[in-house]
């Protein structure tokens, strides 16, 4: 891959000046022969096989960065999910593996690692269940374990029995970390239609159909297409799409050039490049001011979904040019919290949980980083998880929810997370309950897309 001296000059100013970094860099590592019937055993292959994969991953992308002069912002690693190689362990014996987990990541000097996961769209094995039940503690007394469950996809439809109970585990997570504004659920994602190369945190996960072990990047640059946009203040919507679309692909290259090299300095194949356009807390990196460049007052008012599905629409365009190995979710995240731009939307009640819900029609992921009263009911939270899989279902797309029931805590306050989880203003809810839908339980059939054989 040759990267030419201009292209150089240019991605020096897109990090000087426009925030311009690689997210992550995401090592997958399969558990598939750590499985034991002798749970010490398992749990000590698990930990072993993650340092020793591992080990140089920190050390080789600082190397790489300060080399380069990219940033990357974080060096994370995801596993098989977890309930998959559980077999008959008890629910303190999974707790104990997050706490293994948790220390490889601390002895690693990893950000975060993914995959404390478990797949439950059309049925629950015993260990799935028994994952499940240890996610709310699990969450707590770790720092770095990230978890994960899938509750429908377009071909088997949606498992209400376990949306259910994932509105029970939201509530039990996040009361067992009152204190920290309900932090566990910050590091737990439910999901319809999961893709298996993930390299954003919490959803990742090393999927079955994965190698040994890979190297997957997520790059971000949600100021960069900012700026860009900036320099083209009459353009019509056609031309802002171009602007976007080239912009995505200067973004790509340098991504999937820094990914490559560290991937072969690790050893390692190359995986995929998620090309998310992914906001943070800092000054103009921010995915809704970049709907407001294009004409919006404030986010989320109409014409919101229309910005969003065009830019959405040039990132994908812009990014397949300039990468063979696409993958992940790549589009453009909608966290409120990690995006200045969205909480501001909010704030000026331009924003609402409605409008949220339908920019996820239209955007890679769902509803993430949702701060919400304390006090709304289990039954609530997940049928807001249903619409969400309904979407996803229905649109044959990745959908997903990160929501955070922040105890003692009621609609208009500010919760602050801090790092790149960054702040939330609390959202309303519907005040109507949907608990007698949600009880009802069984299996939302697959829907008629599914029949494409």
């Amino acid at each position: 891959m040759s990267i030419t001296y201009n292209e150089m000059m240019e991605t020096i100013r897109m990090v000087q000046l426009e925030n311009l970094d690689i997210r992550t860099v995401t090592m997958g590592i399969s558990l598939k022969n750590c499985a034991d019937s002798d749970f010490s055993k398992m749990n000590q292959r698990i930990y072993n096989k993650i340092t020793t994969h591992a080990q140089h991953l920190k050390k080789t992308a600082e190397e790489v960065e300060k080399e380069y002069g990219i940033p990357i912002i974080n060096k994370r690693i995801s596993i098989t999910p977890i309930a998959e190689i559980l077999g008959d362990a008890t629910k303190e014996q999974a707790i104990e593996i997050a706490k293994s987990l948790d220390n490889a990541a601390k002895e690693l000097g990893i950000d975060f690692i993914g995959g404390f996961s478990a797949l439950v769209h059309k049925g629950m094995t015993k260990a799935d269940q028994t994952l499940i039940e240890a996610i709310p503690e699990s969450l707590s007394v770790t720092e770095r374990v990230c978890a994960s469950v899938s509750i429908g996809t377009t071909k088997s439809g949606i498992n209400m029995d376990a949306v259910r109970k994932m509105g029970e585990v939201i509530k039990e997570a996040a009361e067992r970390t009152k204190n920290q504004n309900g932090l566990a659920c910050a590091k737990l994602v439910v999901f319809c239609n999961p893709v298996e190369d993930n390299p954003f945190m919490a959803g990742a996960f090393h999927g079955t159909g994965e190698g040994e072990v890979v190297l997957n990047v997520g790059v971000s640059g949600p100021g960069v297409v900012l700026n860009a946009l900036k320099r083209h203040p009459e353009a019509d919507l056609g031309e802002v799409s171009e602007v976007i679309k080239k912009t995505a692909f200067k973004i790509t290259r340098a991504g999937e050039f820094i990914g490559r090299v560290v991937a072969k300095r690790l050893g390692v194949p190359f995986g995929i490049m998620d090309l998310s356009l992914a906001p943070t807390n800092a000054m103009n990196d921010s995915v809704a001011e970049i709907l407001e460049e294009m004409g919006l007052e404030r986010v989320g008012t109409h014409g919101t979904i229309a910005a969003l599905a065009l830019m959405n629409d040039a990132v994908k365009k812009g990014g397949t040019m300039a990468s063979s190995y696409v993958g992940g979710l790549s589009g453009a995240f909608i966290p409120v919290s990690e995006d200045n731009g969205m909480i501001r939307g909010v704030v000026d009640n331009a924003l609402s949980l409605s409008k949220l819900e339908a920019m996820t029609c239209v955007c890679s992921v769902g509803l993430d980083m949702i701060a919400v009263p304390g006090d709304v009911p289990a039954t609530t939270i997940s049928a807001i998880i249903a619409d969400e899989a309904a979407i996803g279902m229905i649109n044959k797309k990745t959908t997903a929810v990160r929501i955070i029931p922040v105890p003692g805590k009621s609609e208009g306050d500010m919760i602050e997370f801090g790092g790149l989880l960054g702040r939330a203003p609390v959202m309303a809810v519907n005040g109507y309950g949907s608990e007698k839908f949600i009880r009802r339980g069984g299996r939302i059939p697959a829907p008629i897309q599914a029949l494409t054989n």
